[in-house]
């Protein structure tokens, strides 16, 4: 039987680098629902939207060490730019890591079959993923993600973080692939498809989100990379 087939650029890639969250897996329930209910069980109002927890996850997670401490300091800092007491961040953090399971995760529609495709056309692959390692590796661990990927790279740990091209550079290494033979696959434009090119890497986008850097190409779901259908590439 021949291989599953696989869409340009992956066809003809000696490796591959894979963001996790958002674009192999997700939670099954949302950052803004567990802040939702953190809230609700401290006894206050919402003080921010989790858009501005999304907006300085990667400042907090180049100084911090776990999640925990990630969320604790985020949450604290937020709450007193809004004029609240920094404690008041840290129980809301509190409340979060009580709702947050980091194994309650599940592959992304197309995620596992093309790792499948990958496996069976003998295409090494590791994940580069922007986060705590004792979160993401959880995550990782659940879905078995960790025994079949050559490596999970902690950027912003193991190196700095995505976009810096020596967070893909550590995957490629782990790879032992150069950057010009490999394609890294994530949902976003800047810390994935940015930092993918200007480590000198082919990059693929999964999804909507603008703007789209030059030279990459945007498909609508990983579904698209075995049937051939890789969207467009963009011309600015």
């Amino acid at each position: 039987m021949n291989p599953p087939r696989l869409a340009a650029p992956l066809a003809d890639a000696a490796g591959i680098t894979f963001d996790l969250d958002d674009t192999l897996v997700s939670y099954r329930r949302s950052p803004g629902e567990v802040l939702a209910g953190a809230f609700d069980a401290v006894g206050v109002d919402p003080v921010f939207p989790v858009e501005a927890y999304y907006d300085r996850f990667a400042e907090f997670n180049d100084r911090t060490d776990s999640m925990a401490e990630l969320r604790a300091e985020c949450f604290a800092a937020l709450c007193e730019e809004r004029g609240r007491d920094s404690d008041l961040g840290r129980a809301v953090a509190r409340a979060f890591a009580e709702e947050r399971d980091h194994t309650n995760v599940t592959w992304l529609p197309g995620a596992r079959d093309l790792l499948d495709a990958l496996d069976e056309h003998g295409t090494p692959y590791a994940v580069v993923t922007n986060g705590p390692p004792d979160a993401q590796a959880a995550k990782s661990r659940s879905v078995g993600l960790d025994e079949r990927a050559a490596e999970v790279v902690f950027a912003g740990h193991d190196a700095p973080a995505k976009p810096d091209p020596r967070a893909f550079d550590a995957g490629l290494s782990a790879l032992g692939v150069l950057a010009s033979d490999a394609v890294h696959v994530g949902d976003s434009p800047e810390s994935d498809a940015a930092g993918a090119l200007a480590a000198g890497m082919e990059a693929v986008v999964v999804g909507d989100r603008d703007p789209l850097p030059g030279g990459a190409i945007r498909v609508s779901s990983l579904r698209a990379l075995r049937r051939g259908d890789t969207g467009h590439r963009d011309a600015s």
